[in-house]
């Protein structure tokens, strides 16, 4: 098992939906083909941009194969499991390492506050269901919970839980998880706008839905980084800072599809309740993504 199959940029595809909210498998196919013509290093779907907690067992697994299927081994896949439950995480885990999954991504959900122990539980019982690598996901935006850095290095006493993303936007967690773990401790950044001080930080990836619309500039930051040209790195970052702003702050699906929309890109529907950026937010986009443009 390698366990640590990802570095560098990694993609996270929208999930679109029809008019009548059904999934839209073709869209998803060509959504997934996009990010890896144009070099994505790995796919991740069913994460937060893919709206994967608004998703019933069908949905879910529909777009696990067809993501597997259309990637084809090219780059590796990492699938979200999350469930509110231990026993619903263990069958999308299970269910994503037989479809082929390079590893899965796992971020404890709630909603009564689970304590460290739960937690460890909860990760340690996926874990010995499956033999692929377990990427740990703090986001407690969307999950609710907050993991401290110390509970984080109890998650890596875990066998196959190999990698930690880091979502909270606290660069100070990334330094400690580098110092106090040690160059071992392979972690990835969630936070978009701190690309490129997580880079700097020693982070081996960034797991992000940009991508989908200026992947030549998310992947050039990352070579930038590999060269170690700091001067590089932070013109083409500054470069995009506005839009990975922009994308957080106005909701990833959203924002995400509204996007591939102004550049001609279908971007599917949404599932309730979730609606499209109102008009006054597609301009804006829209000037972001047009600002970029003339920059590149």
């Amino acid at each position: 098992m390698n366990k640590v199959p990802f570095k560098g940029v990694i993609a996270y595809p929208v999930t679109p939906f029809d008019k009548n909210e059904n999934v839209d498998l073709l869209l998803f196919r060509k959504q997934v083909e996009r990010l890896i013509t144009a070099g994505c290093h790995g796919i991740a779907p069913l994460g937060s941009t893919g709206v994967m907690p608004y998703l019933n067992d069908t949905e879910k697994e529909e777009l696990t194969e067809t993501c597997i299927q259309q990637v084809n081994g090219r780059v590796p896949t990492l699938v979200g499991v999350s469930n509110l439950t231990t026993e619903r995480t263990v069958y999308h885990a299970q269910f994503a390492e037989k479809a082929g999954a390079t590893a899965v991504m796992i971020i404890p959900m709630s909603y009564w506050k689970l304590t460290d122990d739960e937690i460890v539980q909860h990760y340690d019982t996926v874990a010995s269901k499956i033999s692929i690598p377990i990427m740990a996901y703090n986001n407690p935006a969307t999950g609710g919970v907050d993991m401290s850095p110390a509970l984080l290095k109890r998650l890596l006493e875990i066998p196959n839980v190999t990698m930690i993303k880091e979502s909270t936007g606290d660069i100070q967690r990334m330094y400690y998880l580098r110092k106090e773990l040690g160059e071992e401790v392979a972690f990835y950044n969630g936070s978009n706008p701190l690309a490129l001080a997580a880079f700097s930080a020693g982070a081996n990836g960034w797991c992000t839905a940009a991508p989908n619309l200026i992947p030549e500039l998310n992947i050039a930051l990352y070579e930038a980084v590999q060269e170690n040209d700091l001067e590089k790195a932070q013109r083409i970052f500054y470069k995009q800072v506005d839009l990975l702003k922009f994308i957080v702050a106005k909701g990833l699906p959203r924002s995400i599809k509204a996007g591939l929309d102004l550049l001609g890109i279908n971007g599917g529907h949404f599932k309730g309740p979730l609606q499209p950026l109102n008009e006054a937010e597609i301009h804006e986009l829209n000037m972001i993504l047009s600002a970029i443009k003339r920059e590149v």
